[in-house]
């Protein structure tokens, strides 16, 4: 990616609704340009879509906690079937497959402490594959929702 590249990306991050004219005069290139760039990096896998930025409690989703799981036994078919399986459940925001002592990092929301404890005990307790899991409320959360360059290094 070159410096016009990132320059595209950056303000689709910061705004993916401003128009591709807009985009083309911030940067000073022409909006044909512009828009041939932001098609290009479409198709190579760099913009994989828009998204809205959602407030959860508006969305009566006011607790949110991350939840390790560790599952057994440990394989290909355990580990693929159960990130699949928790990530179409619609208290489940992320689900992140790690290394180390937990197999499984889940980033979920509730409308209350209640609602948390009964996906806690009747959605993930009975699952078979899950030998343990630990849960950390979320009291505050703040996201990077623009990515700035990594140091050359």
């Amino acid at each position: 990616m070159d410096e016009l590249d990132s320059a595209i990306v950056r303000h689709l991050q910061e705004d993916a609704r401003q128009s591709n004219r807009d985009i083309a005069r911030k940067i000073g290139i022409a909006p044909s340009t512009c828009l041939e760039r932001t098609r290009l990096l479409r198709e190579r896998g760099v913009i994989r879509g828009y998204h809205a930025d959602i407030d959860l409690p508006a969305l009566n989703r006011g607790v949110q906690a991350l939840v390790t799981a560790q599952v057994r036994p440990l394989s290909r078919t355990v580990i693929d079937t159960f990130w699949q399986s928790v990530a179409k459940l619609p208290e489940v925001l992320s689900v992140f497959v790690t290394a180390g002592s937990d197999d499984f990092l889940m980033h979920v929301t509730a409308q209350d402490i209640e609602h948390l404890h009964s996906f806690l005990v009747d959605r993930l307790a009975k699952r078979r594959e899950i030998v343990s899991f630990r849960t950390s409320i979320v009291f505050q959360h703040l996201a990077k929702n623009v990515l700035a360059p990594l140091p050359e290094g």
